[in-house]
């Protein structure tokens, strides 16, 4: 896990007075050997809190104590990205308590989840403390379907009723529905608190057309539990195999000829009317095509254009194949040229 230095922040007259710590090197304050010295003591240098709901921000208070004789004073604190530590204060008298206050926020997938606070300090027997920090992280809420698939050619895409619960029967509101480009709507109201709520969403045929894949994004009141996020993928009216032509081999001006299925999804017929390249480094000509079940099969030729490079070997275009419905299906064409040899020098004939 990748480690900052934070900011630790010290209270005094009512302002905030910023400490920075860069990431190289530490702050240190240290002692002489002789004479009353500080010391920095924690109740435990190792802390588990146990299950916590994932994408939640928690906020845990870290004692410790000054059990040494001389003026302990904290010079920075170690810690990875996502947490923040703030203390009120920076130094400390002998037997005098502090805290600091961590926060972080868990991840967003089940797991568990550990990170370390270093902390630096002018105690001469222990500069520099390390503390292990664990949490177990699980889901507080449920939603099935957990992913979503959508057709064209069914009433409102054939979308499923969402039914989101609260696995440790805490009561939630649902304070937000969205989804991408508003394919996906749902009602609800955000002042209803329940364990469970099943919504019936509402599905934008035209706007899910031009929206393949997405996802619906709930914000909750839960208080481990704050979102869900439900990926959704739609049945494409027509698959383009392969949908990567590559061709080897590719010199400017030398022709070849590759073979292109298009399968309707929905069994219904399609027929290409023309195909175009939308770079500048490829052409492409179309020079004919068959009927084939659930589609066509396309014999275009390429023609690779662009000089080839030295160094360079590798040229991508994108053709539009048109087709006679009016809609316009995409590939991508990588052409591979064989990268040049300089012809070695004949050696000098000896004098």
């Amino acid at each position: 896990m990748k480690r900052k230095s934070v900011v630790l922040t010290f209270l005094a007259a009512g302002c905030l007075l910023l400490l920075p710590a860069g990431c190289g090197e530490r702050g240190s304050l240290t002692t002489g050997s002789k004479g009353p010295s500080p010391e920095i003591t924690f109740d435990k240098l190792a802390y588990d809190f146990g299950e916590v709901g994932v994408n939640t921000k928690r906020t845990n208070d870290i004692p410790f104590t000054n059990t040494g004789e001389a003026l302990l004073k904290i010079a920075d604190v170690e810690t990875c990205c996502g947490v923040e530590v703030t203390l009120n204060k920076m130094e400390f008298t002998p037997g005098e308590t502090g805290i600091m206050k961590m926060t972080w926020t868990a991840k967003p997938n089940p797991s568990t989840m550990v990170w370390r606070i270093t902390v630096h300090s002018n105690d001469s027997a222990n500069p520099k403390v390390d503390l292990a920090m664990k949490a177990r992280l699980v889901n507080r809420i449920a939603c099935e379907p957990e992913r979503i698939r959508l057709f064209l050619n069914e009433e409102n895409a054939a979308c499923p009723r969402l039914t989101i619960r609260s696995l440790d029967k805490r009561p939630f509101s649902i304070t937000e529905f969205k989804s991408t480009a508003d394919c996906v709507t749902a009602e609800y109201d955000p002042t209803l608190e329940a364990t469970e709520f099943v919504l019936e969403p509402k599905v934008d045929m035209e706007k899910l057309q031009q929206n393949l894949q997405g996802s619906l994004h709930l914000n909750l009141s839960h208080p481990e539990g704050s979102e869900i996020s439900i990926l959704f993928d739609v049945l494409s009216k027509y698959t383009v195999n392969p949908q990567l032509l590559i061709v080897f081999g590719a010199e400017p001006g030398k022709s070849m000829v590759r073979k292109i299925k298009i399968l309707s999804n929905y069994d219904t017929a399609c027929e290409v009317d023309s195909v175009s390249s939308t770079g500048e480094t490829i052409k492409v000509k179309m020079l004919g095509q068959k009927v084939i079940p659930n589609g066509c099969e396309l014999e275009m030729e390429v023609t690779p254009i662009a000089p080839a490079v030295e160094g360079r070997t590798i040229y991508t275009d994108t053709f539009s194949l048109h087709l006679k419905s009016g809609e316009q299906l995409s590939i991508t064409c990588n052409a591979y040229y064989t990268a040049r040899r300089t012809q070695a020098k004949a050696p000098s004939e000896a004098t």
